[in-house]
């Protein structure tokens, strides 16, 4: 199977990515999850360790990490690489080229052959500015795979599109990728 990096940003759907994370280790692929610092402070990075066995983290700085390299070593142990879910601040981030944490620098690490897909979540009216779809837009023709995000009741509120996909089409989906 595949080394699958599994990018996590701070979205209240962040479960959903343990889930998926555990799917995925279940088909045999290893995963490492990154996590945002805001991210981190919804869940802990040891729920992806507990799930994957493999080690998960925020920063490439600190007294357990090695030498500041790890976005390079983890751009290159990658062999596909998934963001769910991807807020609207790392979605800008990514498509501006912006590295200003570990999962954004490791992405500008990534060579660009590798797959790459993006799964969004966030309310409905973000999901529709003008400044997300520019930023989407960018992302895809940067190469990115858009798993589009499903409609349905939101943890604000709000009806409409915006839900990270559920975890079982994005583990079908990056099957799929891996496949072809």
């Amino acid at each position: 199977m595949s080394n699958v990096l599994l990018g996590v940003s701070a979205s209240v759907s962040v479960y959903k990515s343990c889930d998926l994370a555990s799917r995925l280790t279940q088909s045999g692929h290893a995963v490492r999850a990154v996590l945002t610092a805001r991210a981190a402070e919804l869940v802990a990075p040891q729920l992806f360790e507990a799930v994957t066995g493999e080690p998960a983290a925020t920063t490439e700085y600190g007294p357990e990490r090695r030498g500041a390299m790890d976005h390079i070593d983890l751009a290159r142990w990658a062999q596909l690489v998934l963001v769910a879910p991807c807020t609207a601040d790392l979605l800008g981030r990514l498509a501006h080229g912006l590295a200003d944490d570990l999962l954004a620098t490791l992405i500008l690490a990534v060579d660009a052959q590798i797959p790459r897909l993006l799964c969004p979540a966030m309310n409905p009216t973000m999901l529709a500015n003008p400044a997300v779809a520019r930023n989407l837009a960018r992302v895809a023709e940067d190469g990115w795979e858009i798993i589009e995000p499903s409609a349905g009741h939101m943890a604000c509120g709000d009806d409409g599109p915006g839900r990270l996909a559920e975890p079982a089409e994005i583990a079908d989906r990056v099957a799929s990728v891996l496949q072809s």
